[in-house]
């Protein structure tokens, strides 16, 4: 793995781990906090491979328009995890961003 990919790794975990209790942000806003505005992709990526047992709050993290990008399994323990934050996530895993999203 090259440097520059570690370094995205880093300050994308960074990123993850300033995300408040209660809050939520999008795959593109990590990227451009991140530096690279267009990496929500990649972004991606990343959370999905975190290791096992992270304490880094993955679930904080959902799509532009709102919603949990997970399918099965995973959305609904995302939906969970947002839920007892106090998050409210609907039926279809919408998340109210007016409401919950982060302003770093």
């Amino acid at each position: 793995m090259d440097a520059e990919h570690d370094n995205f790794r880093q300050r994308i975990f960074q990123i993850l781990a300033a995300i408040p209790y209660g809050s939520v942000t999008t795959y593109g806003e990590i990227a451009h906090l991140a530096g690279s505005p267009r990496a929500a992709r990649q972004v991606g990526g990343v959370l999905k491979r975190l290791p096992e047992g992270s304490k880094l709050p993955w679930h904080r993290v959902i799509n532009r328009m709102g919603e949990i990008s997970l399918t099965g399994d995973d959305l609904s323990r995302q939906r969970l995890a947002l839920q007892a934050e106090g998050i409210e996530v609907s039926p279809e895993g919408k998340v109210d961003l007016k409401r919950y999203r982060w302003k770093p």
